[in-house]
């Protein structure tokens, strides 16, 4: 399966604007023979870590916009928002088909609260997967990438291929690379992270969005500014990781429970 990962920077609190200059990314993409591309973090808006304005349920302009894009190019997509919720919104990713019908939502589990962002929004508390093209795909936000736990639950799932929508600053952007890489060596699995770009009020970001292969070598990166990364998924290729290097079968779920049980106080 041929992805994109479309690293752009949005119209800052303006998802209306953003939607409306997204439609070239979609039109790009989809003549790229792309079947899927992915949106940063919060990409309508950027991502504001101490920021409510611009909640939308799933009708708002970016949920709408996403999948009336998605229907006319007949392209698969995966942006995040801040969804309204009670007591406060959610960072929440949404993946939609190319007919523009709603696949899967992840709301970010691991909240950045170096940032504040547990101030401001509601963690979630459930996964999500999602199958597209024989490809069993799983989604993660940013942060969520300094937490190996979420994605050992993915590989179990079967999961081929983890798409991670970020807003990863420039003065971290080594770790970027170091948690994509393990994470999908880890699990031999695809991660693909598409990073936001530019300076905005938050802070300043580098892109270098990228996609891991199931061996954890970097197949695709992006350089700094606005681009369209490609790449390619196999699923074949993480089951052939599985099957010939059964990392699997060396775990020992019930002893690291037990242990974890010992140390608590």
């Amino acid at each position: 399966m041929r992805c994109c990962s479309a690293q752009i920077t949005g119209v800052w609190e303006s998802p209306e604007q953003t939607l409306e200059n997204a439609e070239q990314v979609f039109c790009e993409a989809a003549r790229a023979g792309a079947a899927l591309i992915s949106f940063p973090e919060q990409f309508a808006t950027g991502w504001d870590p101490a920021s409510n304005k611009n909640s939308e349920d799933f009708t708002g302009p970016t949920v709408t916009g996403l999948r009336r894009l998605a229907e006319k190019y007949s392209i698969a997509a995966i942006g995040s928002f801040r969804e309204a919720f009670s007591p406060q919104p959610r960072n929440t990713s949404i993946a939609i088909g190319n007919d523009g019908e709603i696949l899967a939502t992840y709301a970010k589990i691991h909240l950045f609260t170096p940032g504040g962002e547990n101030r401001a929004f509601t963690p979630g508390a459930g996964l999500a997967t999602f199958t597209l093209g024989g490809v069993r795909f799983g989604l993660a936000i940013c942060y969520d990438l300094r937490f190996p736990e979420i994605f050992r639950l993915y590989r179990r799932e079967g999961v081929h291929a983890v798409i991670v929508p970020a807003a990863w600053p420039e003065s971290r952007i080594r770790y970027w690379e170091l948690f994509i890489q393990s994470r999908a060596a880890e699990n031999q699995m695809y991660v693909a992270g598409v990073n936001t770009t530019g300076t905005n009020p938050v802070d300043r970001y580098a892109g270098a969005s990228m996609t891991a292969d199931p061996h954890g070598t970097i197949i695709a990166r992006a350089c700094e500014g606005n681009e369209l990364l490609y790449y390619e998924i196999d699923p074949l290729v993480a089951e052939c990781a599985r099957r010939d290097f059964p990392v699997e079968n060396d775990r020992k779920d019930a002893l690291y429970v037990s242990l974890m049980r010992e140390q608590t106080p």
